[in-house]
């Protein structure tokens, strides 16, 4: 049976859970960003963060990345606990993270080569992963050379090569038109769907977050922020991140969520 043609059921149980954060604070000097947060991911669930500007999301995420090291509480990737920079992560930025002076196949062979995969099998992952996102013949090309959505590409194909426990994505498409946004948001579902692995993904848009999550959790407005909320979604996989926005559900859940966050994001207004 093709991908398209089943159903894909969203993962909601965090029975084994691949990240795990518990009573973490994160502090710089007296600043406290965020305080007691408790969160599990569970393995091939798609979490997505919400909150409002400086809410600490990306504190969480670089948490999770081992770049950033907790006041208090700790963290884990698969049972382990997080202690320095992480090899089992994949990250999607907001801006791009390809290095200009090398080509789409250079940088998307990146990870292979920091972990020692011998010539020839780097070579077959790269091309593999180059026509798996439609960048065939785009080999030899350098970022400035690529559009948008073709550089965005690029960047999914370096963090899912290396095959990571964990993706983190920060605001991965908020950089892209409307339009090439929403084809992204599907090629990234198209490829998440073929592996499914533990994502974390913070952003500002609800929409976003409801479309491609499992479960959105909403965080409190800084600083100590904390996780206020969390809510499952239960809409059908496959999705197409255009249309299941018209589905009843969608805007249910969009009402409720919004309903929690609203105030949160009106406190941080209020505050600057």
């Amino acid at each position: 049976m093709s991908l398209s043609a089943r159903k894909l059921e969203p993962v909601t149980s965090v029975a084994k859970p691949m990240v795990s954060i518990e009573n973490v604070t994160m502090a710089f000097g007296s600043f406290v960003a965020v305080q007691n947060v408790d969160l599990e991911v569970g393995n091939g669930e798609f979490l997505s963060i919400v909150g409002p500007t400086g809410c600490g999301k990306s504190t969480i995420l670089n948490a999770i990345a081992g770049l950033l090291k907790p006041a208090e509480g700790d963290v884990s990737i698969d049972g382990a606990p997080v202690k320095g920079v992480q090899n089992s992560i994949g990250y999607l930025f907001q801006q791009d993270a390809l290095l200009p002076w090398k080509t789409a196949y250079q940088n998307v062979e990146l990870g292979l080569l920091f972990r020692g995969v011998d010539a020839q099998e780097r070579h077959s992952k790269v091309m593999a992963w180059l026509e798996k996102v439609g960048l065939k013949g785009f080999e030899g090309r350098f970022p400035h050379q690529l559009s948008g959505g073709q550089r965005k590409r690029v960047q999914m194909a370096q963090a899912l090569i290396t095959e990571p426990k964990v993706i983190l994505m920060d605001e991965p498409f908020s950089a892209l038109d409307i339009h090439t946004r929403h084809l992204m948001q599907n090629e990234l579902l198209r490829l998440w769907q073929e592996d499914r692995r533990a994502v974390v993904m913070i952003t500002h848009d609800l929409e976003e977050a409801i479309a491609l999550g499992d479960r959105v959790v909403v965080l409190a407005a800084g600083p100590k922020s904390r996780v206020i909320e969390s809510f499952p979604v239960d809409l059908e996989r496959p999705r197409n991140v255009a249309e299941i926005k018209l589905d009843s559900r969608f805007m249910t859940l969009y009402r409720d969520i919004w309903a929690s966050l609203r105030g949160e994001v009106e406190k941080s207004y209020a505050s600057h």
